[in-house]
């Protein structure tokens, strides 16, 4: 596979992306990605082309995205440096931040939330509908808490 990689740490994508993955089998019991016993950077690039979107943010009071596979920069419509500095409260569009706050508390109290719709806005104002979105929270090795991530196949353009 020849995906080219966003231009960043390698190793910060192999964790991540292992994280992800980990965090995502804790909380569903399910696999998200049938090849996650793979070598770290061939992981890496299968799981950013995948055909479905996958997302994550960090701890911060106002989490920042720290990533997205193309798939996600697609339909975002943003590059790598400009995905890694947007707030995930700005993939919704103002009136739905609060019912998305909502949900993300939800989310951190109780691990996860699969089958998840609602209104999402791109970088160029593009909104859309998601649907059937899963959302998990992030643990690493330790057990703690390390930010949330999210996956979906369905979405469609308003």
């Amino acid at each position: 596979m020849t995906q080219t990689l966003p231009d960043c740490d390698l190793d910060f994508l192999v964790r991540q992306t292992r994280l992800m993955l980990s965090s995502y089998k804790h909380w569903t019991g399910k696999t998200l990605w049938p090849n996650e016993g793979k070598s770290g950077e061939t992981l890496v690039r299968e799981v950013f082309a995948a055909p479905f979107v996958l997302c994550s943010a960090g701890t911060e009071a106002d989490p920042i995205l720290n990533y997205g596979n193309r798939t996600a920069l697609d339909l975002w419509e943003m590059d790598w440096p400009m995905l890694t500095r947007t707030p995930g409260r700005h993939t919704a569009e103002a009136m739905e931040r609060a019912e998305r706050d909502r949900f993300l508390e939800t989310v951190k109290r109780q691990g996860y939330i699969d089958d998840y719709s609602g209104i999402r806005i791109s970088s160029t104002g593009r909104r859309f509908r998601i649907s059937q979105a899963t959302v998990w929270n992030l643990i690493d090795e330790q057990g703690r808490y390390a930010g949330q991530a999210a996956t979906f196949t369905g979405w469609h353009y308003l």
